[in-house]
């Protein structure tokens, strides 16, 4: 797949990478919501955006609305990659804890990640206000339990932390935490910003709503098979030979960028969720709240708009499809009896499970802007647990980046890092 970078011609094919197992409940709830055209003739734009999953429709929605002649591509169906496979727990915490990202990329850089964090879940509700579909959007509290005394002891550091830059946060003790969230464990952080939404219902409404409105184009089953990089755009051949001149290409391909770009941007594991049968009534905790563990992998919990109980967790150092789905069944055993001893109160009865792709970067940040290989570009990669919020702080950053105009983030989230 080597790229040549004394060539005017780059030449590459993303793999076809399994990015899920089984059929996630999301999709079968769903269903495929629309359906595009593929590419058969020659077409031009300002912005190309390669990937038709939730960053992909994020990037198309901001660049559309900003009034560029904007083209999204995909080769598969829209949504069918990790993106109906997302657990979407919207949280402006990372996998890296503040007290630590700090020692990692400094102050200035975790703080700014961590209130950004903040910033796009705000964000995406003035965004889904702005769609006439309904896709779940619901605020919530977060709360991290602490699982041992000594995992108590690492998060009042973390709390403090996070109330030193104003983010909305009070300690929760060990029978607060029963008594209030009917949870077991030695105390936790609760936080005031978080969410919960069906991402895949979100990606198709971005869409359809762009394409409506400002005159998006949208072509599925249209894969990138080469590009030609000259001075002031981008020649792009796809699967059918039609071609598209680009003055910015945008690659939000997610996990499989690992096909792409050559240096070192993580590693890719395998992780499992399970969703319950419905519930008549929830608790109003766990209806309005989300958990999470200090458990490493961590294990966390939701409910969903229609009254079930999502789980996950699980992860496995691995990304062998074949390998990942024979562990389904056991995984989904493992994930109840936590969940049992994590909410004794609540039986859950599994209904859906699924695995599917997990990518993680050293630092827990995501890849978002140019790569020095690839000219005219950008990569929005949100690497990491949070890769729906991050796809949001990308939208402004690479907005600012096509325009030329400065962003601190593009030196936090740059490649070569």
């Amino acid at each position: 797949m080597g790229i040549g970078l004394s060539l005017s011609s780059y030449y590459f094919l993303l793999i076809n990478v399994k990015l899920r197992s089984k059929e996630p409940y999301w999709l079968l709830r769903n269903g495929i919501l629309n359906s595009y055209p593929s590419l058969r003739k020659d077409v031009s734009c300002d912005i190309l955006i390669v990937g038709g999953g939730i960053s992909g429709a994020l990037m198309a929605y901001q660049f559309s609305t900003e009034g560029y002649r904007t083209i999204l591509i995909d080769k598969r169906d829209i949504g069918m990659g990790s993106t109906c496979a997302n657990t979407a727990m919207l949280q402006y915490e990372i996998d890296e804890p503040l007290y630590s990202l700090r020692r990692l990329v400094g102050h200035e850089a975790a703080n700014d990640t961590y209130l950004q964090g903040v910033y796009a879940i705000n964000k995406l509700n003035d965004i889904v206000k702005t769609l006439p579909v309904d896709c779940g959007f619901k605020y919530k509290e977060s709360l991290q339990v602490a699982t041992s005394p000594l995992d108590a002891e690492g998060l009042t550091r973390e709390l403090a932390c996070r109330k030193e830059i104003g983010i909305g946060v009070r300690w929760v003790n060990k029978d607060e935490l029963f008594s209030g969230f009917g949870v077991v464990g030695e105390g936790g952080i609760l936080s005031d910003v978080a969410g919960s939404m069906d991402v895949y219902q979100l990606t198709h409404a971005l869409l359809s709503y762009s394409e409506k409105k400002f005159g998006l184009q949208v072509y599925d089953h249209t894969a990138l098979q080469k590009v030609e990089y000259e001075k002031f755009q981008n020649v792009v051949m796809v699967d059918s030979g039609s071609t598209i001149a680009a003055k910015h290409t945008i690659y939000s391909t997610g996990y499989e960028s690992q096909e792409l770009v050559k240096s070192d941007i993580g590693k890719l594991i395998s992780t499992y969720a399970c969703i319950s049968e419905p519930f008549g009534r929830l608790p109003a905790a766990l209806s309005d709240t989300v958990f999470w563990d200090t458990e490493d992998p961590y294990f966390y919990c939701r409910s969903t708009f229609d009254n079930r109980i999502l789980i996950g967790g699980e992860d496995e150092q691995f990304k062998n499809p074949e390998k990942r789905d024979k562990l389904i069944e056991e995984k989904e055993s493992n994930l109840v009896e936590k969940f049992q001893h994590f909410m004794p109160g609540i039986t859950f009865i599994p209904d859906f499970s699924w695995a599917g792709t997990f990518g993680v970067t050293k630092d827990s940040l995501p890849f978002i802007g140019p790569h020095p290989d690839y000219p005219n570009s950008c990569f929005m990669l949100g690497f990491g647990g949070n890769g729906t919020t991050f796809s949001i702080m990308g939208m402004d950053i690479l907005s600012d980046a096509i325009a030329g105009r400065p962003n601190k983030f593009l030196s936090y989230f740059k490649f070569n890092r």
